[in-house]
């Protein structure tokens, strides 16, 4: 099989593909969650070569089936609850499909105007149905832009911020070493020291600040965390308040924050990269509660909003800080409509100069559910959460360790005094994600291991729910019990080896003439128990 393929081809095979998109997502559930392969098995079935002569379509299809599928851990399954969900669905995959077969460059307004304007109505459409200020609209003195990851748009925001707080000299000469300062909490995604690095900060720059009981950062202690880097001669660049913390879903104050970072002239950024889209319920919104003060704000489409990845929605509310650090303008870029002033070309609100037509799929998702059912899966999903919140309370195997009130829950098993927690919980993680039904994760509160549940799969129903709350009860009664039983064996072991210690005591020695003892020799100790072994060999 040899040139292009035609579009009579396509057509054909593009109805085999589908077909097998639309099989495989009726299948997921029947395969195991979590890849069951070992390190290196995908690639001993890949020839050494790539092939000299092309091959047929169906044996590309077929060694999807032999190759990759076993090779995949499912985040479709109705079982994932683990990570943050990575939502995809039917629309999204189809407006994919149609940005791919366009293949257009969206760096600049010239290069596909619809590219860039779809992408701007979509955003403000977003503004909108999320209940975000007015400067985020591309009417106002802000705009919103798809990025690839809240991570790029971590780095983007410093930029922009970066450049505001030095008044543009940052894009000239650089980073001044050890002159300003980056504030997070201890829950802050790891991305935002990334982006220190990557903005050449450094990861000292980045002050972490404490949180409260909650896992919420305390508002006072980012207030006096600033203040003393002023006074010791720090420039302050950006607060990263979080809306939906990675380990326990916890939302930072930011009606306190917002008053502090304006005061102090710094830039406050909100990364709800997954709690961010549960906003399109207003009931949620008190959740983000005084989000007006941000100057930038990111939330992922593709993680709780069934947009397949890459869907950042970002906004700033001075869009002149974010170009002012990115804008570059070679020659062959220059154009009449960009000369003009009069368009937005994306490629100055990102880190990458070339960029995909993303807003399509976004477009198909929110003409397909319509704002009304976008609320309806986020609703969906915290109602699962809060009943199985309800479960876990009325029971006394587990606890729940954390606020929850969107649909991320952290559970602490409870085991018999004696047993090692941290090693019992993750081997009962193991049992759960070997089992192939459920898959999930863990992260440590106050230095304790904990299974995070997070739900959101678009294909996961109560049933599924009810599936894993009896996986979570049942392996925990059998690991119970064989602590249990190993704790008895180990008692009886104890027991056995004191008898035998007992046993090979010697009778007293009754002393008629030389009643002093203290002078007689002492036994080995290496001649006796596996004890005093123990302590001997601790002692070599």
């Amino acid at each position: 099989m040899t040139g292009h393929m035609t579009p009579e081809q396509f057509r054909a095979h593009g109805h085999e593909v589908v077909d097998w998109v639309a099989d495989h997502l009726g299948r997921v559930e029947s395969l195991p969650v979590r890849s069951q392969v070992s390190p290196g098995d995908v690639r001993a079935l890949l020839p050494a070569s790539a092939p000299e002569q092309g091959e047929a379509f169906a044996d590309v299809l077929a060694d999807l089936e032999r190759v990759v599928v076993p090779g995949l851990t499912h985040w479709q399954h109705p079982g994932f609850f683990g990570y943050f969900p990575a939502n995809t669905s039917g629309p999204s995959v189809l407006g994919d499909l149609v940005s791919s077969a366009l293949g257009v460059q969206g760096m600049s307004w010239v290069t596909s105007p619809a590219c860039t304007e779809l992408e701007q109505h979509v955003m403000d459409w977003f503004v909108e149905l999320l209940g975000l200020p007015e400067a985020f609209t591309h009417a106002s003195t802000g705009g919103g832009v798809v990025q690839d990851s809240s991570s790029g748009a971590n780095l983007v925001a410093l930029l922009a911020a970066l450049h505001r707080a030095t008044g543009g000299s940052t894009v000239r000469s650089g980073v001044e070493p050890g002159a300003m300062t980056v504030y997070v909490s201890a829950q802050t995604h790891s991305s935002m020291e990334k982006a220190a690095r990557v903005a050449g900060l450094g990861s000292d720059a980045v002050r972490v600040v404490p949180v409260d009981g909650d896992f919420a950062m305390r508002p006072d202690e980012l207030a006096r965390r600033i203040d003393s880097d002023v006074a010791r001669g720090f420039t302050p660049v950006l607060v990263c308040a979080t809306a939906g913390t990675t380990s326990t879903g916890a939302f930072d104050p930011l009606a306190a924050l917002g008053p502090i970072c304006r005061d102090r002239g710094v830039w406050l950024h909100v990364d709800a990269a997954w709690g961010g889209v549960s906003a399109v319920a207003p009931e949620l919104r008190p959740l983000q509660e005084g989000v007006e003060w941000a100057d930038s704000y990111t939330t992922d489409a593709h993680k709780w909003l069934l947009t397949g990845f890459d869907a950042t929605l970002f906004w700033v509310a001075d869009r002149a800080a974010l170009t002012g650090a990115l804008a570059i303008l070679p020659e062959y870029l220059r154009n009449a409509a960009t000369d003009s002033g009069a368009v937005v070309d994306y490629r100055d609100w990102q880190i990458e100069l070339g960029r995909r037509f993303r807003a399509l799929k976004l477009w198909f998702v929110v003409r397909w559910y319509g704002a009304e059912g976008l609320r309806e899966h986020v609703r969906g999903a915290v109602a699962l959460a809060q009943e199985l919140a309800g479960w876990v309370g009325a029971d006394d195997r587990f606890d729940v360790v954390a606020p929850h009130p969107l649909s991320l829950l952290c559970l602490k098993p409870r085991w018999a005094r004696g047993v090692d927690a941290d090693v019992a919980t993750m081997t009962l993680l193991e049992r759960l994600n070997d089992g192939g039904e459920v898959f999930l994760t863990h992260t440590t509160i106050s230095g304790e291991a904990v299974l995070r549940v997070a739900l959101g799969a678009p294909a996961t129903e109560r049933r599924h729910v009810e599936r894993l709350w009896a996986l979570l009860r049942e392996n925990h009664d059998w690991l119970a019990t064989d602590f249990a039983e190993a704790a008895a064996t180990a008692e009886t072991a104890a027991a056995e080896a004191r008898a035998a210690r007992e046993a090979q005591t010697p009778d007293p020695v009754e002393f008629t003439t030389v009643p002093e003892v203290e002078n007689a020799p002492r036994e080995d100790p290496r001649d006796g128990s596996a004890e005093d072994s123990r302590e001997d060999s601790a002692l070599e």
